[in-house]
C-alpha cells in the first residue's frame, strides 16, 4: 500500500536509499553516500512530498517528488524485481502531468526501468557532487 511518509518512517527511508544506492551506483565510493545521510534526513526528505510503500507494517520502498521532479525512487534492495517500482512510479505518474528525473548514465538498469515507463532522454550534464556523467530525463502524461 502506498501511503503518505510519516516522519516515524525516516530510518527505514534512509536505510532504503542508503542500500540501493550502493547496490545500483557501484562506480561511486561507498563514503559518498554515507556522507549524505545526514543530508537526506534533514534537508531532502523535509523538502519533498514523499510517499512510502508499505507492507506487513514495514516500508520497503519510496518515493520523492521535489515539484516536477522525481527526486528519489527507492526499493530495498531484498524487495526489487517485485514490481514494486512499477507501483511507486506509476503513482508519481499519476499525480502531476510531466515529471523530470536525473540518473547516472553508468546506471544501466535503471536507464532501461524509466525507459520502460515512459521517460525520454533530454539531455546530458555533469553531476557536480561526483563528477559522473548523467541523463535528464522526462515524462509527460
Amino acid at each position: 500500500m502506498i501511503r503518505n511518509y510519516r516522519a516515524a518512517d525516516i530510518d527505514q527511508i534512509l536505510a532504503i536509499w542508503l542500500s540501493a544506492s550502493i547496490k545500483a551506483h557501484d562506480f561511486i565510493e561507498y563514503a559518498f553516500w554515507e556522507s549524505k545521510i545526514s543530508e537526506m534526513r534533514d534537508v531532502y526528505i523535509p523538502a519533498s512530498e514523499t510517499f512510502v510503500y508499505e507492507a506487513e507494517g514495514e516500508v520497503v520502498g519510496f518515493y520523492s517528488l521535489y515539484e516536477s521532479n522525481l527526486a528519489a525512487i527507492f526499493v530495498t534492495p531484498n524487495s526489487q524485481g517485485e514490481g514494486l517500482g512499477r507501483v511507486l512510479i506509476n503513482d508519481a505518474k499519476n499525480r502531476r502531468e510531466s515529471l523530470q528525473l536525473t540518473v547516472y548514465k553508468e546506471n544501466a538498469p535503471s536507464i532501461k526501468f524509466y525507459e520502460k515507463h515512459g521517460f525520454t532522454v533530454l539531455g546530458e550534464q555533469i553531476d557536480e557532487h561526483t563528477g559522473h556523467l548523467e541523463f535528464i530525463m522526462e515524462y509527460h502524461s
